[in-house]
């Protein structure tokens, strides 16, 4: 350890590598590239997961959708193109058949699939809008910000078939005036004259409503509209450590036994998975952080064998130097340890510098991407990332330095002497 503060240790290092400028900076930019590339595109695919779990980030990352469809296939009696409905009981019974569902919201909706959305009126004003018929659970899956002092539909708006609804920024904007509180108004939704008991403000991620989306009780949707216990389609949240590609199927297995569909009949209930589409970006998103790591190491090992070769070179111009030093009675583990020294400098100096001129790089795509609607933000390497490279970097300039070191300490001091 003395030997590395040992001031004319380092004057020797500088001396060496001051007499060869030009090839230790191409060979130094070698491993600095490296560097770079490991911290570039790490830090860009940390961006896109970053990104997509900022989009992401209002809905649950394992949800998925069930609607009822025609069927494609004559089954049990019945013909093929039956409509399949999807009904209120089907939710008691699929999360007690299937335990990996943590929750499941039943919804009904005028407004969207092809129906109309319902006029509605406030004061002079009015527009229309769809209308949800909802559950308190739907917030579960599908996370709603209210403005201060409002609120969602709870338990007892379901019980008592209450005639409260929750409206839209947009709504805010398009039926009150600026400033206007709209918490304890009444509107008119079709006919009907329901309370605002909150404001839900627009989503700035993956949303499954549009900001001017009205939400009232399901048991008043059903009583109202007559829907009895039809339910639109099903929001439903697996567990986040299960197969939720599985659960899907299971879901839809399930609902064909109970409707009395074809087992294989793939279109008799339509399905969109969420989970599995995040799924498959976030492994894209490893993918490429497992390219970086294999472009970034591959390129920093040549770098490494790089600064051994120049090491090697400068062993062999300096053979008289070194015989010298032996000569006067430098020990083979000195010799040694300068030469490795050298290597491991050289190494950490390009890593260090790499690192800096990545980070520049991240910080200016993060800059520039800020106001673009794109899943992208935040492009950072995590710092146990950047210290293990720097680790790896001094590993390998330890080894790589061992060849030209090993050459130095092989030198006889009488040859060394005798050498032109």
């Amino acid at each position: 350890m003395k030997f590395i503060f040992d001031r004319n240790t380092w004057q020797e290092i500088f001396g060496s590598i001051s007499k060869n400028k030009t090839r230790t900076i191409i060979t130094v930019i070698g491993v600095l590239w490296g560097i770079f590339i490991y911290i570039a595109l790490s830090g860009a695919a940390q961006g896109m997961n970053n990104g997509f779990e900022k989009v992401f980030k209002t809905v649950s990352m394992n949800s998925m959708f069930v609607w009822g469809q025609s069927t494609s296939k004559p089954y049990d009696g019945f013909k093929t193109g039956r409509q399949m409905r999807l009904k209120l009981g089907d939710v008691t019974t699929l999360q007690n058949r299937i335990p990996e569902i943590q929750f499941i919201a039943p919804r009904i909706v005028k407004g969207n699939f092809g129906s109309e959305p319902l006029y509605t009126v406030r004061g002079q004003k009015s527009g229309t809008y769809p209308v949800n018929g909802d559950f308190p659970v739907y917030t579960k899956i599908a996370t709603k910000k209210i403005f201060d002092g409002g609120r969602f539909i709870n338990d007892e708006d379901i019980e008592q078939a209450r005639k409260v609804c929750v409206i839209g920024e947009r709504n805010l904007k398009e039926l009150y005036e600026e400033d206007e509180d709209p918490i304890g108004s009444y509107i008119r939704i079709g006919n009907i004259y329901f309370q605002v008991i909150g404001v839900h403000k627009m989503a700035t991620g993956v949303s499954f409503d549009s900001d001017n989306a009205i939400f009232i009780p399901f048991s008043t949707y059903r009583r109202l509209y007559n829907s009895g216990d039809n339910v639109g389609y099903l929001c439903i949240a697996a567990y986040d450590d299960v197969d939720v590609v599985q659960v899907e199927k299971d879901v839809k297995s399930i609902l064909k036994s109970i409707h009395r569909a074809d087992p294989k009949d793939e279109r008799a209930f339509g399905s969109f998975n969420l989970g599995e589409a995040f799924g498959r970006i976030m492994g894209f998103s490893k993918g490429m952080t497992f390219m970086s790591l294999i472009v970034g190491i591959a390129t920093i090992l040549a770098g490494v064998i790089g600064i051994g070769n120049i090491l090697l070179i400068s062993v062999k111009e300096r053979t008289k130097e070194l015989g010298v030093r032996r000569a006067l009675g430098a020990t083979p583990r000195e010799v040694r340890s300068q030469i490795i020294l050298e290597s491991v400098f050289l190494t950490v100096i390009a890593g260090v510098m790499g690192i800096i001129l990545g980070a520049g790089v991240l910080s200016l795509i993060n800059n520039m991407t800020k106001d673009i609607d794109f899943p992208y933000t935040n492009p950072t390497v995590p710092i146990p990332y950047v210290l293990g490279a720097l680790a790896i970097m001094v590993v390998l300039g330890t080894l790589i330095g061992l060849i030209p070191a090993q050459r130095a300490v092989s030198i006889k001091p009488i040859d060394a002497l005798r050498e032109e």
